[in-house]
């Protein structure tokens, strides 16, 4: 890979999704721990409220991906899905309720759904031969915000012990300089006119390559056992029974995570985006199989520090595939499906895993999802190894 630097444009996303993790981070943690400890919910009725988060921001990734390719403008959507963020975040400060807790959740969603697959389509178009490094970049600012953002948490339930409603009204603080960065984010012309109007759903279908498609189809399958990891949380808050264990365990995640990102983005550069995807895969597998037989706080950690390999393995180098194999007028709406099919996937996954939890205890839903991505990976392998002979045969 020749060309490694860094735009203007990556650089300027990079911090806006710094700082909008590090409100957001403050609260995901957070936010199981007061619904359970303070508001009394089920595991149930966690897992519902992150299904219907993540299912209001699929529908929408999908839409406003299209729509964006549609007018090829990215940036306007970028600053209004942060902007609804941004005044989510507070509301059950102000109202310690269940019914804000979802209002926050949905309505945060609605704008992370505003602002997702344009977001990446711009990052797309800022690369060249480097789509790998580019999103690892991405991935590696965004999850620096998520290290950033339980550490304070951390600090602040230290000094003030069960004060969860403080956490949500300092969240506004990043949330104000992210909307700073976000507003001087521009668009990158690189279309012509007569691309646009040949953008749509169905020309789109027609055109996308069969790899688009059956990695479209892995990636949804995966996104049923990949539940929400608010039950990665509560499981290590169970084995050790205290909340800054927890925190602790999804801290360390994120400092793996968002410290490989970048150097796994170029090696995806460098050896192939697919082999160091269903390496996650594996990892992911592994991972779920501990935390379903784990019964040591310790151990925990560990796997929590190792699901960030996964993480910097899979999240942002499935976009940069798609945006290999995708042409750029169509790369809003390519990476917009597979997030809304993936939004149910989680949707459904997270409720039935909590389902689960409730019904049979926590070693069930974990050992299912190791098993099935498990599964996946070799069927990719196969898959993989079909395509490449296939190739050295013509």
């Amino acid at each position: 890979m020749k060309n490694r630097k860094i735009p203007k444009t990556v650089w300027i996303l990079g911090f806006v999704s710094l700082f909008t993790d590090f409100a957001s981070e403050m609260l995901y943690p957070v936010t199981p721990l007061f619904l359970s400890a303070t508001l009394g919910a089920s595991m149930s009725l966690i897992g519902l409220i992150e299904g219907i988060a993540e299912i209001t921001a699929g529908l929408l990734k999908g839409y406003f991906g299209f729509l964006s390719d549609k007018i090829h403008r990215r940036s306007l959507f970028v600053k209004t899905g942060y902007t609804l963020s941004a005044i989510a975040k507070p509301l059950p400060g102000f109202l310690p309720f269940i019914p804000t807790v979802i209002s926050s959740r949905v309505i945060d969603r609605i704008g992370k759904g505003v602002r997702t697959a344009p977001r990446d389509a711009l990052l797309a178009e800022s690369s060249n031969d480097n789509s790998g490094a580019i999103f690892g970049f991405h991935r590696g600012m965004d999850t620096l915000g998520a290290v950033l953002g339980p550490i304070t948490a951390l600090i602040l339930l230290n000094y003030f012990t069960g004060n969860y409603i403080l956490i949500y009204f300092v969240a506004i603080i990043p949330s104000f300089f992210a909307l700073l960065f976000a507003f001087i984010v521009k668009d990158l012309e690189r279309v012509t006119p007569d691309i646009k109007s040949r953008v749509g759903i169905k020309i789109f279908w027609k055109e996308a390559s069969k790899e688009y498609k059956l990695l479209l189809i892995i990636l949804t399958a995966f996104s049923f056992v990949n539940s929400s990891d608010v039950f990665l949380i509560l499981k290590t808050q169970n084995v050790s029974g205290s909340d800054t264990t927890a925190l602790l365990g999804y801290i360390f995640f994120n400092i793996i995570y968002s410290a490989s990102s970048y150097p796994i983005g170029i090696i995806s550069d460098k050896f192939g985006k697919p082999e160091v995807f269903i390496s996650g895969l594996v990892v992911f597998s592994l991972v779920y199989l501990g935390f379903g037989i784990s019964t040591n706080y310790f151990i925990n950690i560990i796997l929590f520090g190792i699901y960030g390999i996964y993480a910097a393995s899979t999240e942002g180098i499935s976009k940069a595939w798609i945006s290999d194999i995708i042409p750029s007028h169509f790369r809003g709406t390519a990476i917009g499906m597979v997030t809304t099919f993936g939004s149910f996937g989680i949707m459904l996954g997270s409720i039935f895993a909590g389902f689960l939890w409730d019904n049979f205890g926590s070693t069930v839903p974990f050992i299912l999802s190791s098993a099935v991505s498990l599964l996946l990976a070799i069927i990719l392998i196969f898959i993989r190894k079909s395509s490449l002979s296939g190739h050295s045969g013509q």
